[in-house]
């Protein structure tokens, strides 16, 4: 099988090949480490906080990763870690989804912002 040919010597001696391809064999199904997200309470009664990612073969040893990582320097009251593929984001495409229906604006805060000045303005025009 021809391999890669370089002025590096060390892209000579890792014998590349030409067609990768071909050449390698794919890793098999569950040889890899899952990515798992982690998030982090810095305190009781607080938010959890994403701080980072781990891989790892399961969700223990990504705790146990996570501890080691994102734990050590902070005090810590909780952690989470979850499968990076079981979280579902919106793509940009759908960036509509939040966007208020035109109907419904008494939802909006705007509206209620001057509220005060509104009520002292109905109360003078009574008196």
């Amino acid at each position: 099988m021809p391999t890669i040919s370089s002025l590096d010597p060390r892209i000579n001696r890792a014998g590349i090949p030409e067609d990768p391809e071909t050449a390698f064999i794919p890793k098999e199904q569950l040889d890899q480490f899952h990515t798992y997200e982690v998030f982090v309470q810095t305190k009781s009664g607080g938010h959890h906080n994403h701080v980072g990612s781990v891989h790892a073969p399961d969700p223990e040893i990504a705790m146990a990763f996570a501890k080691e990582q994102y734990c050590r320097r902070g005090q810590t009251f909780n952690v989470w870690v979850a499968v990076t593929s079981s979280i579902f984001s919106l793509d940009i495409q759908d960036s509509d989804f939040f966007e208020t229906v035109p109907d419904k604006t008494y939802r909006e805060v705007n509206d209620y912002i001057n509220t005060r000045e509104k009520i002292e303005a109905f109360k003078k025009s009574k008196q």
